[in-house]
Protein backbone atom coordinates (compact mmCIF):
# COMPACT_ATOMS: atom_id res chain seq x y z
CA UNK A 1 0.00 0.00 0.00
CA UNK A 2 2.93 2.12 0.83
CA UNK A 3 5.02 1.52 -2.55
CA UNK A 4 3.91 4.12 -4.52
CA UNK A 5 5.33 6.72 -1.77
CA UNK A 6 8.55 5.45 -2.67
CA UNK A 7 7.94 8.05 -5.92
CA UNK A 8 8.96 11.15 -4.86
CA UNK A 9 6.73 13.44 -7.13
CA UNK A 10 3.91 10.92 -5.74
CA UNK A 11 4.90 12.50 -1.98
CA UNK A 12 4.20 15.88 -3.04
CA UNK A 13 1.01 15.03 -4.90
CA UNK A 14 -1.19 12.89 -2.98
CA UNK A 15 -0.87 15.40 0.33
CA UNK A 16 -1.60 18.50 -2.40
CA UNK A 17 -4.80 16.54 -3.44
CA UNK A 18 -5.63 16.01 -0.05
CA UNK A 19 -5.96 19.21 1.44
CA UNK A 20 -7.70 19.86 -2.38
CA UNK A 21 -10.00 17.57 -1.83
CA UNK A 22 -10.76 18.61 2.29
CA UNK A 23 -11.64 22.34 1.08
CA UNK A 24 -13.65 20.80 -1.45
CA UNK A 25 -15.54 18.44 1.02
CA UNK A 26 -15.57 21.07 3.42
CA UNK A 27 -17.15 24.10 1.42
CA UNK A 28 -19.84 21.63 -0.16
CA UNK A 29 -21.17 20.64 3.14
CA UNK A 30 -20.91 24.54 4.19
CA UNK A 31 -22.51 25.91 1.53
CA UNK A 32 -24.77 23.39 1.47
CA UNK A 33 -26.09 24.02 4.99
CA UNK A 34 -26.09 27.83 4.08
CA UNK A 35 -28.35 27.62 1.17
CA UNK A 36 -30.89 25.05 3.37
CA UNK A 37 -30.81 27.24 6.26
CA UNK A 38 -31.47 30.69 4.55
CA UNK A 39 -33.60 29.45 1.60
CA UNK A 40 -35.50 26.18 2.65
CA UNK A 41 -35.75 25.20 -0.63
CA UNK A 42 -34.78 21.55 -2.00
CA UNK A 43 -34.96 22.91 -4.97
CA UNK A 44 -32.20 25.68 -4.43
CA UNK A 45 -30.35 23.32 -2.93
CA UNK A 46 -29.58 21.07 -6.05
CA UNK A 47 -29.64 23.82 -8.32
CA UNK A 48 -26.28 25.11 -5.88
CA UNK A 49 -25.27 21.39 -6.28
CA UNK A 50 -25.94 21.28 -9.99
CA UNK A 51 -24.10 24.70 -10.12
CA UNK A 52 -20.55 22.91 -8.60
CA UNK A 53 -20.66 20.61 -12.01
CA UNK A 54 -21.05 23.04 -15.17
CA UNK A 55 -17.44 22.62 -16.01
CA UNK A 56 -18.49 18.87 -16.69
CA UNK A 57 -18.89 19.73 -20.72
CA UNK A 58 -15.42 21.62 -21.38
CA UNK A 59 -13.39 19.29 -19.30
CA UNK A 60 -12.25 17.42 -22.43
CA UNK A 61 -10.86 21.09 -22.99
CA UNK A 62 -8.80 21.20 -19.34
CA UNK A 63 -7.49 17.46 -20.55
CA UNK A 64 -6.18 19.06 -23.87
CA UNK A 65 -5.12 21.70 -22.03
CA UNK A 66 -2.92 19.69 -19.70
CA UNK A 67 -1.79 17.39 -22.16
CA UNK A 68 -0.11 20.81 -23.92
CA UNK A 69 1.33 22.63 -20.78
CA UNK A 70 1.63 19.71 -18.91
CA UNK A 71 -0.80 18.55 -15.81
CA UNK A 72 1.40 19.47 -12.80
CA UNK A 73 0.90 23.39 -14.42
CA UNK A 74 -2.46 23.21 -14.77
CA UNK A 75 -3.32 21.47 -11.48
CA UNK A 76 -1.22 24.21 -9.97
CA UNK A 77 -3.29 27.23 -11.85
CA UNK A 78 -6.43 25.30 -10.72
CA UNK A 79 -5.77 25.41 -7.40
CA UNK A 80 -4.74 29.20 -7.65
CA UNK A 81 -8.07 29.76 -9.07
CA UNK A 82 -9.74 27.49 -6.00
CA UNK A 83 -8.17 30.01 -3.52
CA UNK A 84 -9.05 33.48 -5.21
CA UNK A 85 -12.67 32.05 -5.30
CA UNK A 86 -12.64 30.89 -1.76
CA UNK A 87 -10.80 34.36 -0.63
CA UNK A 88 -13.83 36.43 -2.09
CA UNK A 89 -16.47 34.31 -0.57
CA UNK A 90 -14.60 34.72 2.88
CA UNK A 91 -14.49 38.67 2.47
CA UNK A 92 -18.17 38.62 1.91
CA UNK A 93 -18.92 36.30 4.31
CA UNK A 94 -16.97 38.23 6.93
CA UNK A 95 -18.05 41.79 6.26
CA UNK A 96 -21.72 41.01 5.84
CA UNK A 97 -22.52 40.81 2.17
CA UNK A 98 -22.73 37.47 1.33
CA UNK A 99 -26.14 36.30 0.10
CA UNK A 100 -27.63 33.15 -1.43
CA UNK A 101 -27.21 35.13 -4.76
CA UNK A 102 -23.61 35.54 -4.12
CA UNK A 103 -22.98 31.92 -3.24
CA UNK A 104 -24.77 30.59 -6.67
CA UNK A 105 -22.51 33.66 -8.51
CA UNK A 106 -19.32 31.99 -7.38
CA UNK A 107 -20.06 28.36 -7.18
CA UNK A 108 -21.07 28.96 -10.69
CA UNK A 109 -17.54 30.02 -11.51
CA UNK A 110 -15.60 27.55 -9.63
CA UNK A 111 -18.53 24.93 -11.34
CA UNK A 112 -16.19 25.69 -14.76
CA UNK A 113 -12.92 24.16 -13.36
CA UNK A 114 -13.31 22.20 -10.55
CA UNK A 115 -14.85 19.21 -12.20
CA UNK A 116 -11.52 18.80 -13.98
CA UNK A 117 -9.55 18.65 -11.07
CA UNK A 118 -10.11 14.88 -11.01
CA UNK A 119 -9.33 13.95 -14.25
CA UNK A 120 -6.44 16.33 -14.06
CA UNK A 121 -5.12 14.78 -10.93
CA UNK A 122 -5.61 10.99 -12.57
CA UNK A 123 -3.51 11.51 -15.61
CA UNK A 124 -0.90 13.21 -13.55
CA UNK A 125 -0.91 9.89 -11.61
CA UNK A 126 -0.16 7.80 -14.54
CA UNK A 127 2.57 9.89 -15.57
CA UNK A 128 4.45 9.71 -12.78
CA UNK A 129 3.71 6.13 -11.74
CA UNK A 130 5.30 3.34 -13.17
CA UNK A 131 2.78 0.81 -15.01
CA UNK A 132 3.27 -1.96 -12.63
CA UNK A 133 1.77 0.38 -9.65
CA UNK A 134 -0.73 2.43 -10.77
CA UNK A 135 -3.70 0.14 -9.47
CA UNK A 136 -2.01 0.38 -6.31
CA UNK A 137 -1.50 4.21 -7.10
CA UNK A 138 -4.75 4.87 -7.68
CA UNK A 139 -6.80 3.03 -5.06
CA UNK A 140 -3.74 4.76 -2.20
CA UNK A 141 -4.89 8.79 -4.32
CA UNK A 142 -8.84 7.97 -4.21
CA UNK A 143 -8.00 7.50 -0.09
CA UNK A 144 -7.81 11.86 -0.33
CA UNK A 145 -11.04 11.56 -1.59
CA UNK A 146 -12.75 9.64 0.81
CA UNK A 147 -10.80 10.59 3.99
CA UNK A 148 -11.10 14.47 2.93
CA UNK A 149 -14.76 13.60 3.00
CA UNK A 150 -14.92 12.36 6.74
CA UNK A 151 -12.40 15.20 7.77
CA UNK A 152 -14.64 17.71 5.57
CA UNK A 153 -17.95 16.53 6.58
CA UNK A 154 -16.87 16.41 10.42
CA UNK A 155 -14.46 19.31 10.41
CA UNK A 156 -16.85 21.55 8.26
CA UNK A 157 -20.07 20.87 10.55
CA UNK A 158 -18.38 22.27 13.80
CA UNK A 159 -16.64 24.73 12.26
CA UNK A 160 -19.98 26.15 10.78
CA UNK A 161 -21.89 25.24 13.86
CA UNK A 162 -18.70 26.98 16.12
CA UNK A 163 -17.27 29.77 13.94
CA UNK A 164 -20.06 30.42 10.91
CA UNK A 165 -19.60 30.71 7.62
CA UNK A 166 -17.06 33.52 7.25
CA UNK A 167 -14.15 31.73 9.60
CA UNK A 168 -14.72 28.76 8.13
CA UNK A 169 -13.51 29.46 4.83
CA UNK A 170 -10.78 31.05 6.28
CA UNK A 171 -9.48 27.49 6.94
CA UNK A 172 -10.91 26.43 3.77
CA UNK A 173 -8.69 29.62 1.78
CA UNK A 174 -5.85 28.39 4.17
CA UNK A 175 -6.76 24.62 2.57
CA UNK A 176 -6.08 25.69 -0.85
CA UNK A 177 -3.08 27.80 -0.37
CA UNK A 178 -0.79 24.70 1.34
CA UNK A 179 -2.64 22.72 -1.98
CA UNK A 180 -0.82 25.29 -4.26
CA UNK A 181 2.15 25.00 -2.96
CA UNK A 182 2.61 21.25 -2.73
CA UNK A 183 1.84 21.06 -6.37
CA UNK A 184 4.28 23.73 -7.03
CA UNK A 185 6.60 21.58 -5.01
CA UNK A 186 6.40 18.25 -8.15
CA UNK A 187 9.13 17.72 -10.78
CA UNK A 188 7.77 18.05 -14.23
CA UNK A 189 7.42 14.54 -15.45
CA UNK A 190 9.43 13.87 -18.34
CA UNK A 191 7.13 13.54 -21.50
CA UNK A 192 7.77 10.72 -24.24
CA UNK A 193 8.27 11.07 -27.27
CA UNK A 194 4.92 10.18 -28.85
CA UNK A 195 3.66 13.12 -26.57
CA UNK A 196 6.36 15.37 -27.73
CA UNK A 197 5.53 15.15 -31.25
CA UNK A 198 2.08 15.31 -30.90
CA UNK A 199 2.21 18.78 -29.05
CA UNK A 200 4.30 20.07 -31.60
CA UNK A 201 1.90 18.88 -34.19
CA UNK A 202 -1.14 20.03 -32.28
CA UNK A 203 0.53 24.07 -31.66
CA UNK A 204 1.68 23.94 -35.03
CA UNK A 205 -1.80 22.53 -36.98
CA UNK A 206 -4.21 21.08 -35.16
CA UNK A 207 -7.20 23.12 -34.21
CA UNK A 208 -8.89 22.90 -31.13
CA UNK A 209 -12.13 21.03 -31.92
CA UNK A 210 -9.84 18.68 -34.25
CA UNK A 211 -7.76 17.90 -31.03
CA UNK A 212 -11.52 17.70 -28.94
CA UNK A 213 -12.83 15.07 -31.59
CA UNK A 214 -9.82 13.12 -31.20
CA UNK A 215 -10.03 12.81 -27.37
CA UNK A 216 -13.76 11.81 -27.34
CA UNK A 217 -13.16 9.69 -30.95
CA UNK A 218 -10.44 7.89 -29.06
CA UNK A 219 -12.06 7.44 -25.79
CA UNK A 220 -14.93 5.79 -26.98
CA UNK A 221 -12.88 3.37 -29.05
CA UNK A 222 -12.54 0.37 -27.31
CA UNK A 223 -15.44 -2.10 -25.33
CA UNK A 224 -13.62 -1.70 -22.26
CA UNK A 225 -12.85 2.31 -22.02
CA UNK A 226 -16.59 2.51 -23.27
CA UNK A 227 -18.17 0.47 -20.75
CA UNK A 228 -16.57 2.46 -17.96
CA UNK A 229 -17.23 5.52 -19.13
CA UNK A 230 -21.20 4.39 -19.44
CA UNK A 231 -21.12 3.36 -16.08
CA UNK A 232 -19.59 6.24 -14.62
CA UNK A 233 -22.33 8.57 -15.95
CA UNK A 234 -25.44 5.95 -15.07
CA UNK A 235 -23.93 6.69 -11.47
CA UNK A 236 -23.49 10.09 -11.19
CA UNK A 237 -26.92 10.37 -12.95
CA UNK A 238 -28.93 7.74 -10.45
CA UNK A 239 -26.82 7.10 -7.87
CA UNK A 240 -24.38 10.14 -6.58
CA UNK A 241 -27.81 12.57 -6.51
CA UNK A 242 -28.97 10.44 -3.42
CA UNK A 243 -25.60 10.85 -1.45
CA UNK A 244 -23.80 14.09 -2.67
CA UNK A 245 -26.21 16.61 -3.29
CA UNK A 246 -29.47 15.67 -1.50
CA UNK A 247 -28.20 14.92 2.24
CA UNK A 248 -28.64 18.36 3.24
CA UNK A 249 -32.68 17.99 2.83
CA UNK A 250 -32.70 13.39 3.80
CA UNK A 251 -30.64 15.03 6.92
CA UNK A 252 -33.02 18.17 7.71
CA UNK A 253 -36.27 16.78 6.53
CA UNK A 254 -35.87 12.93 6.55
CA UNK A 255 -34.00 12.61 9.97
CA UNK A 256 -34.88 15.68 11.41
CA UNK A 257 -31.30 16.39 12.42
CA UNK A 258 -28.88 19.51 12.70
CA UNK A 259 -25.36 20.34 10.89
CA UNK A 260 -23.69 17.88 12.99
CA UNK A 261 -26.06 15.25 11.86
CA UNK A 262 -25.44 15.84 7.91
CA UNK A 263 -22.05 15.41 9.19
CA UNK A 264 -22.30 12.44 10.31
CA UNK A 265 -24.30 11.33 7.23
CA UNK A 266 -21.49 12.29 5.26
CA UNK A 267 -18.80 10.29 7.49
CA UNK A 268 -20.48 7.12 7.55
CA UNK A 269 -20.73 7.23 3.07
CA UNK A 270 -16.95 8.73 3.52
CA UNK A 271 -15.72 6.10 5.74
CA UNK A 272 -16.79 2.84 3.41
CA UNK A 273 -15.31 4.74 0.57
CA UNK A 274 -11.68 4.83 2.86
CA UNK A 275 -12.29 1.11 3.75
CA UNK A 276 -12.87 -0.18 -0.28
CA UNK A 277 -9.77 2.09 -1.31
CA UNK A 278 -8.05 0.51 1.07
CA UNK A 279 -9.03 -2.99 0.48
CA UNK A 280 -8.57 -2.47 -3.30
CA UNK A 281 -4.97 -1.00 -2.40
CA UNK A 282 -4.03 -3.87 -0.57
CA UNK A 283 -5.91 -6.85 -2.67
CA UNK A 284 -3.77 -8.41 -5.60
CA UNK A 285 -4.64 -10.11 -8.89
CA UNK A 286 -8.45 -8.30 -8.79
CA UNK A 287 -10.22 -8.76 -12.04
CA UNK A 288 -11.58 -5.11 -12.60
CA UNK A 289 -14.26 -5.87 -15.22
CA UNK A 290 -15.85 -8.03 -12.64
CA UNK A 291 -15.43 -5.66 -9.79
CA UNK A 292 -16.33 -3.14 -11.41
CA UNK A 293 -19.73 -4.96 -12.44
CA UNK A 294 -20.00 -6.20 -8.58
CA UNK A 295 -19.55 -3.41 -6.73
CA UNK A 296 -21.98 -1.39 -8.69
CA UNK A 297 -24.67 -3.81 -8.43
CA UNK A 298 -24.43 -3.95 -4.66
CA UNK A 299 -24.05 0.37 -4.57
CA UNK A 300 -27.46 0.74 -5.87
CA UNK A 301 -28.55 -2.52 -4.02
CA UNK A 302 -27.52 -0.40 -0.84
CA UNK A 303 -29.08 2.36 -1.80
CA UNK A 304 -32.27 0.72 -2.71
CA UNK A 305 -32.22 0.13 1.10
CA UNK A 306 -31.32 3.50 2.35
CA UNK A 307 -33.83 5.42 1.07
CA UNK A 308 -36.51 3.61 2.75
CA UNK A 309 -34.57 3.47 6.29
CA UNK A 310 -35.51 6.57 8.78
CA UNK A 311 -33.23 5.86 11.48
CA UNK A 312 -29.90 7.37 11.78
CA UNK A 313 -27.95 4.48 12.93
CA UNK A 314 -29.22 2.08 10.89
CA UNK A 315 -29.27 4.48 7.74
CA UNK A 316 -25.46 5.54 9.05
CA UNK A 317 -24.23 1.59 8.54
CA UNK A 318 -26.20 1.50 4.96
CA UNK A 319 -23.94 4.25 3.89
CA UNK A 320 -20.69 2.57 5.25
CA UNK A 321 -21.69 -0.32 2.64
CA UNK A 322 -22.74 1.96 0.17
CA UNK A 323 -19.63 3.44 -0.01
CA UNK A 324 -17.49 0.55 -0.01
CA UNK A 325 -19.18 -0.34 -2.71
CA UNK A 326 -19.08 3.08 -4.49
CA UNK A 327 -15.28 3.66 -4.38
CA UNK A 328 -14.75 -0.28 -5.71
CA UNK A 329 -16.56 0.84 -8.63
CA UNK A 330 -15.01 4.26 -9.30
CA UNK A 331 -11.72 2.70 -8.28
CA UNK A 332 -12.47 -0.13 -11.39
CA UNK A 333 -13.44 2.16 -13.92
CA UNK A 334 -10.51 4.78 -13.16
CA UNK A 335 -8.05 1.73 -14.09
CA UNK A 336 -9.73 0.30 -16.75
CA UNK A 337 -9.35 3.78 -18.62
CA UNK A 338 -5.65 4.45 -17.52
CA UNK A 339 -4.53 1.13 -18.85
CA UNK A 340 -6.17 1.85 -21.86
CA UNK A 341 -5.01 5.30 -22.74
CA UNK A 342 -2.03 6.14 -24.81
CA UNK A 343 0.13 8.59 -22.55
CA UNK A 344 -0.54 11.60 -25.55
CA UNK A 345 -4.12 11.34 -24.78
CA UNK A 346 -4.47 10.20 -21.07
CA UNK A 347 -5.63 13.98 -20.42
CA UNK A 348 -8.31 14.04 -23.00
CA UNK A 349 -9.17 10.49 -22.13
CA UNK A 350 -9.71 11.26 -18.44
CA UNK A 351 -11.36 14.98 -19.96
CA UNK A 352 -14.44 12.59 -21.24
CA UNK A 353 -14.32 10.93 -17.68
CA UNK A 354 -15.45 13.91 -16.53
CA UNK A 355 -17.20 15.20 -18.92
CA UNK A 356 -20.24 12.30 -17.99
CA UNK A 357 -20.15 13.90 -14.48
CA UNK A 358 -22.93 16.08 -16.45
CA UNK A 359 -25.45 13.32 -15.59
CA UNK A 360 -24.96 14.11 -11.91
CA UNK A 361 -26.74 18.39 -11.95
CA UNK A 362 -29.18 16.47 -14.36
CA UNK A 363 -29.66 13.73 -11.65
CA UNK A 364 -29.79 16.60 -9.22
CA UNK A 365 -32.33 18.44 -11.09
CA UNK A 366 -34.68 15.83 -11.57
CA UNK A 367 -34.57 14.62 -8.43
CA UNK A 368 -35.37 18.06 -6.64
CA UNK A 369 -38.01 18.46 -9.06
CA UNK A 370 -39.30 14.57 -8.36
CA UNK A 371 -39.04 14.73 -4.48
CA UNK A 372 -41.84 17.87 -4.54
CA UNK A 373 -44.25 15.82 -6.96
CA UNK A 374 -44.00 12.06 -5.78
CA UNK A 375 -41.76 12.13 -2.20
CA UNK A 376 -38.38 11.13 -1.08
CA UNK A 377 -38.54 7.71 -0.75
CA UNK A 378 -40.60 6.91 -4.16
CA UNK A 379 -37.74 9.48 -6.03
CA UNK A 380 -35.05 7.47 -4.44
CA UNK A 381 -36.60 4.28 -4.82
CA UNK A 382 -36.34 5.42 -8.71
CA UNK A 383 -33.16 6.36 -9.13
CA UNK A 384 -31.75 2.98 -7.26
CA UNK A 385 -34.19 0.16 -9.47
CA UNK A 386 -33.78 2.35 -12.78
CA UNK A 387 -29.52 2.20 -12.04
CA UNK A 388 -29.95 -1.64 -11.00
CA UNK A 389 -31.46 -2.09 -14.40
CA UNK A 390 -29.47 -0.11 -16.53
CA UNK A 391 -26.13 -1.62 -14.77
CA UNK A 392 -27.40 -5.48 -15.73
CA UNK A 393 -28.12 -4.06 -19.20
CA UNK A 394 -24.19 -2.40 -19.46
CA UNK A 395 -22.88 -5.43 -18.15
CA UNK A 396 -24.85 -7.75 -20.43
CA UNK A 397 -24.29 -6.13 -23.43
CA UNK A 398 -20.32 -5.94 -23.03
CA UNK A 399 -20.48 -9.17 -21.05
CA UNK A 400 -17.54 -10.49 -23.57
CA UNK A 401 -15.32 -7.60 -23.27
CA UNK A 402 -15.62 -7.86 -18.85
CA UNK A 403 -16.60 -11.09 -17.38
CA UNK A 404 -14.08 -13.32 -19.21
CA UNK A 405 -10.90 -13.85 -17.10
CA UNK A 406 -9.04 -13.36 -20.54
CA UNK A 407 -10.63 -9.92 -21.11
CA UNK A 408 -8.15 -7.39 -21.58
CA UNK A 409 -10.03 -5.18 -18.86
CA UNK A 410 -9.88 -8.16 -16.17
CA UNK A 411 -5.48 -8.40 -16.80
CA UNK A 412 -4.14 -8.58 -13.73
Amino acid sequence: MLAPFHIRNYRFQWPSDLLTSWAFEIETLVLGWYIMVETGSVLLLTVLASLQYVGTLIAPIFGMIGDRMGHRDLLAVMRLAYTALSAITMTLALTGYLSPLNVMIIVAIMGLIRPSDLGVRGALLADIMPAGQLVGAISVARTTQDSARIAGALTGAGLFAALGIGFSYVVIVCLYIAATILMLCLTRPPQSVGSIDHLSSGLLGSSLLRDLKEGIVYSWSGPGMRAALCVAFLANLTAFPLTNGLLPYVAREIFHTDQTGLGYLSASFAVGSLIGSITVSLAGGLRIARLLIGATLAWYAMLLVFVELRTMPVAMACLVLAGIAQSMSMIAAAVILMRTASAHLRGRVMGVRMMVIYGLPIGLLAAGSLIDLIGYSATGTLYAVSGFIAMTAIALHWRADLWPEHAPANAR
